[in-house]
């Protein structure tokens, strides 16, 4: 059995379908100093993201399959072709089948014949992309027991990225990480600190819909209602 079937095994049929969270996001620029903002984030699995960076401007990212799309003042701004790694290992990998998250990872220039044991955080991991002793290729990290995405490994335009996952937390059956940072070239770029969790939750299809960004049932606004008394 290979690790990604292993992976889609052990929580078939107990991954959450969709997901919400409010996201703390900080930012490191380049006068040493911090921006700091809260994006919103929903979830449709698998392969659609959508991340509203600023509500006040109606601005964000959405990732749809294979198509990535950034919205700027409400409109597009931008349509390129594209998939969200993290997503992929993340979440993903336990909802679809194991060929089709083989074949994305193959093409997201995986090695997946590149296979290792080693330990990070004090756990044992599973290390794919790359032999021992290789902390530059492009590779992805597995938690042993619990067959959890901790880590991944690659190059971005502006050097070496290594993106952590930590603080992981029950969700249901499953489990999410309320904690990711970005490094590149060993310095933090990115924290980001995820709250207010929600597991399948509603979800309108117009919220994937570029052509629809501004006028889909947004989740916040939904949850705000619910929440009344």
């Amino acid at each position: 059995m290979t690790l990604v079937q292993a992976m889609h095994d052990r929580y078939a049929g107990k991954w959450y379908k969709t997901m919400t969270v409010v996201q703390k996001t900080t930012i490191a620029i380049g006068n040493g100093g911090e921006l700091n903002q809260t994006w919103y984030e929903a979830s449709e699995l698998p392969g659609k993201v959508r991340i509203d960076t600023d509500l006040a401007t109606r601005s964000g990212v959405l990732y749809v399959r294979d198509s990535v799309f950034s919205i700027m003042g409400g409109k597009l701004a931008r349509a390129d072709t594209g998939r969200n790694d993290l997503s992929i290992l993340g979440f993903d990998v336990y909802v679809q089948s194991p060929e089709r998250t083989r074949t994305l990872l193959h093409r997201a220039g995986f090695d997946l014949a590149d296979f290792h044991e080693a330990t990070w955080q004090g756990k044992p991991v599973y290390v794919v992309g790359a032999p021992k002793g290789d902390t530059v290729s492009k590779q992805f990290w597995i938690e042993r027991d619990r067959l959890l995405f901790v880590r991944m490994i690659g190059r971005t335009p502006q050097g070496r990225s290594d993106v952590r996952l930590s603080d992981f937390r029950e969700a249901g059956d499953a489990w999410i990480a309320l904690e990711v940072e970005q490094y590149v070239n060993g310095k933090r770029r990115l924290r980001e600190e995820y709250s207010e969790v929600e597991i399948n939750p509603p979800l309108s299809p117009a919220l994937f819909d570029p052509r629809q960004w501004t006028t889909a049932p947004h989740w916040r606004m939904t949850a705000s209602t619910r929440s009344q008394p």
